[in-house]
């Protein structure tokens, strides 16, 4: 096998690798048990194999290294990405607003159920506090609407964990 060969397959099996591994940590994390125990396996084996396979060869050279590092950083990248894309989860949005009237029937009417509270600002000015749990793949939008509302909004975004009841976006 040529060093170019061997160097591709090492690069990207650890793309395929390490984007299982940020697969499986994300799953666990989701409390998704089932799903990450078999990717986990999948991955181990693969990281097994491209190991072993990177230190028996006879070839030496830097580049067996730098195709392991660059798999991995790459890898890491496109699991991240393709994470976001296909695991959807909940998001919990806190909002401060300068406190207008009906200015929550906007966010409201485009679905989104809110939950609000009056409370003062530093300077004792009133000010808004709003409660929001969304899909993940809304977030663009609702930033996009209260931004519309007031485009000094204080926002805090949260993934949550788990939610139970209520109503969602």
């Amino acid at each position: 096998m040529t060093l170019a060969m061997l160097c591709s397959i090492i690069f990207f099996t650890r793309i395929v690798d390490v984007s299982l591994g940020t697969f499986v940590t994300i799953l666990t994390i989701k409390d998704k048990k089932i799903i990450a125990t078999i990717l986990g396996f999948i991955d181990v084996i693969i990281w097994f194999v491209i190991v072993k396979e990177a230190l028996s060869t006879n070839i030496k050279s830097i580049w067996l290294a730098i195709s392991y590092a660059g798999g991995y950083a790459i890898g890491t990248f496109v699991g991240t990405y393709l994470s976001n894309i296909l695991i959807n989860g909940k998001i919990s949005i806190q909002v401060i607003l300068n406190a207008k009237e009906n200015q929550v029937n906007q966010i409201r009417d485009n679905g989104f159920a809110v939950s609000q509270i009056e409370c003062t600002g530093k300077d004792n000015s009133k000010k808004e506090m709003l409660f929001i749990e969304a899909d993940k793949k809304h977030l663009k939008s609702l930033k996009r609407i209260i931004n519309e509302i007031d485009n000094k909004a204080f926002m805090v975004i949260n993934e949550t964990k788990y939610v139970e009841n209520g109503f969602f976006k």
